[in-house]
């Protein structure tokens, strides 16, 4: 607790002291205004540029000077060491509000970007809610090159603590686009698929960890669009059955990711949470965290017994039930693609065409 004396445009306050534990809840953001990328500490409608609040709180409250990062995988890395001053600035403009601010602005006038630019691994789960992979199985499945093709009969026999999921990587730098940002859709594909999901976020160096130990090695919980080509490209002649991953899953822009990141102080019902994918407007996927069959242990566990997870990292957990796969419908360019994820936010993904001019 650090004692502040009341000044400026906090006269109302009195001689008081700040905490500096996590009492007041905020989400975190990477946002760029009048030109300048930043991080930012969102409270309600309102995102706070973190490094000039922290030096607002030295000078006005005369609390020790304190190296903020400027950019959020490094924030994450120096959780530890900067979470009580996030606490701070969370605690004292969540009481004193924001107005007259210069480092304070309504969330509408600047440009939120993904918050994390870029992960060093990005995972994602397949198939890991019960009623999506039945909703995928066409019931064909067959002996392909002496193993079995996808088959849903398979899932009440898993064991997540014994089975493992299935993962698959995408590239952060050519996959990760922030809200709002379009997807064009490549000429010739036409299979182009929503999925949203729950994006666990990693917060220190994790490798060979326990189950028991796994939620020590997150650092909070965010939104990504697993964005799918269903049709991939026809291989003629393969010495490997079943579809291409990286030709579906790993397509240019094909991760929107964002807006926010909150810290896992801040969401202790992460297990239990409401996922909603809309596509304009109508809902198409509807279920909660719950329904995972590998949770966020289980995904943790795996992953760190093949590779090193470091901070900023994430593991996008699955789609529910409802894709475009299941339901034989697919996006066209003029679609908006929103996810909601309760207590975290709304992405939307404007769905385009492909334009000869787009570089990214």
């Amino acid at each position: 607790m650090l004692a502040i004396m009341a000044c400026g445009g906090n006269s109302g306050m009195g001689a008081q002291s700040i905490s500096d534990a996590p009492d007041t809840a905020f989400k975190l953001a990477t946002f760029i205004s009048n030109g300048n990328e930043r991080v930012g500490l969102v409270l309600g409608e309102r995102i706070l540029d973190i490094s000039a609040a922290s030096e607002h709180l030295v000078s006005e409250a005369e609390l020790s000077s304190m190296s903020i990062p400027h950019e959020m995988r490094a924030l994450i890395e120096e959780y530890a060491t900067v979470k009580g001053r996030l606490y701070q600035i969370a605690n004292y403009f969540g009481e004193t509000g924001t107005d007259g601010q210069a480092f304070a602005y309504d969330i509408g006038d600047i440009s939120i970007q993904a918050p994390i630019k870029y992960p060093w691994n990005v995972l994602a789960a397949a198939a890991n809610y019960k009623a999506h992979a039945v909703g995928m199985d066409d019931g064909e499945a067959e002996e392909q090159g002496g193993r079995r093709g996808f088959t849903a009969a398979l899932v009440d026999s898993i064991v997540p603590e014994r089975d493992a999921p299935v993962l698959f990587a995408k590239s952060p730098r050519s996959c990760i686009i922030g809200p709002g940002e379009p997807y064009y859709i490549p000429p010739g594909r036409d299979r182009i698929d929503w999925e949203g999901e729950m994006a666990i976020i990693i917060g220190k160096r994790a490798y060979l960890v326990s189950n028991e130990d796994a939620h020590n090695y997150v650092f909070g919980y965010s939104i990504m669009y697993d964005l799918s080509d269903r049709g991939g490209r026809i291989r003629e002649v393969s010495m490997f059955p079943g579809p291409n991953w990286f030709d579906g899953k790993s397509i240019n822009r094909g991760a929107p990711f964002g807006p926010y990141i909150v810290p896992k102080e801040f969401l202790p019902n992460h297990a239990n949470l409401r996922l909603v994918t809309r596509v304009n407007g109508k809902i198409m996927q509807d279920q909660t965290t719950a329904d995972l069959i590998w949770n966020e242990a289980n995904l943790i566990r795996y992953a760190t017994s093949i590779l090193m997870l470091y901070p900023g990292d994430v593991i996008s957990t699955g789609t529910p039930a409802g894709t475009g796969a299941e339901r034989g419908e697919f996006l066209h360019p003029g679609d908006v693609v929103t996810i909601e994820l309760e207590g975290v936010g709304i992405l939307e993904t404007p769905i385009e065409a492909y334009q000869d001019d787009v570089t990214h």
